[in-house]
């Protein structure tokens, strides 16, 4: 969420301070709520405040990555082509992988991977991925993994396929509770390693995040596909679910939002 402080009893912010919140639980569907303070930080006034929410979920990309060692001249694997995994394709593309392998169902949204730094695009409906990745590093796997599905969907054991031996996975999508039929014998005989990767730190990962799009350091603009107002909610929701018309990151605009300025495209 991006608005305007209307009111605190701290010390940190101000009336009429612009910041982006990570509120808890659902309460980032109400126009007005409570935060601390400590879970906001400044917009950048650099930036449009529609491209200044993508700080958020950048900054548990730059999060996640802080994990792992030096990626330079690593070859890498993403699971998963929504908008966290193109961040994760974007970032590493950056930081100088040699091969950034990206996986997806959808052609859609391969389609952006390219523009976002992929090297090598697979839908996995159409092919056998570890075939495909060992087609394109001549015999090898990948030196890492990027779990970036999650939820509903269990990939872990691609991800294990996927992984050399001595390989890392990092693991971003949010897991259920159990995951049943995990091929934990094939990692465990692989010698690799698993990080795990969620609440970043807010004094850091999210301005950094918020630094990096203010500088023009990354490009994520094209990550931001739809905006629709409060009242089209249930249209917002059903695009992003059904991933209509190419989705990635689907806005939402409250009645007292006053920003005029759109994101460029």
């Amino acid at each position: 969420m991006v608005g305007t402080v209307t009111a605190t009893n701290g010390t940190r912010w101000k009336v009429g301070d612009q910041v982006l919140t990570v509120p808890v639980n659902q309460c980032g569907l109400f126009e007005r709520y409570a935060i601390s303070e400590d879970r906001g930080i400044a917009l950048d006034p650099r930036i449009d405040k529609h491209y200044a929410v993508i700080a958020q979920p950048l900054g548990t990309v730059i999060y996640g990555l802080k994990k792992l060692p030096n990626v330079l001249d690593k070859d890498v694997v993403i699971v998963g082509q929504g908008p966290i995994g193109q961040m994760f394709t974007r970032l590493l593309s950056n930081m100088g992988a040699r091969e950034v392998i990206v996986l997806d169902k959808l052609d859609s949204r391969l389609a952006l991977s390219p523009k976002m730094g992929a090297t090598a695009t697979l839908n996995v409906d159409r092919c056998d991925p570890v075939a495909e990745v060992q087609k394109i590093l001549r015999g090898e796997l990948a030196d890492i993994v990027i779990e970036a599905v999650g939820h509903a969907d269990q990939v872990m054991n691609t991800c294990i396929s996927l992984v050399k031996h001595s390989g890392r996975i990092l693991y971003f999508g949010v897991p259920p509770e159990k995951i049943d039929g995990v091929q934990w014998r094939q990692f465990f005989y692989k010698n690799a390693a698993i990080h795990t990767t969620v609440n970043p730190d807010f004094s850091r990962d999210f301005p950094l995040a918020m630094r990096w799009l203010a500088e023009d350091r990354i490009d994520l603009r094209p990550l931001i596909t739809h905006t629709f107002a409060l009242r089209d909610i249930q249209t917002a929701f059903e695009t992003f679910r059904d991933r209509k018309e190419g989705a990635q990151k689907v806005l939402l605009e409250f009645p007292a939002f006053q920003g005029k300025s759109r994101v460029k495209k």
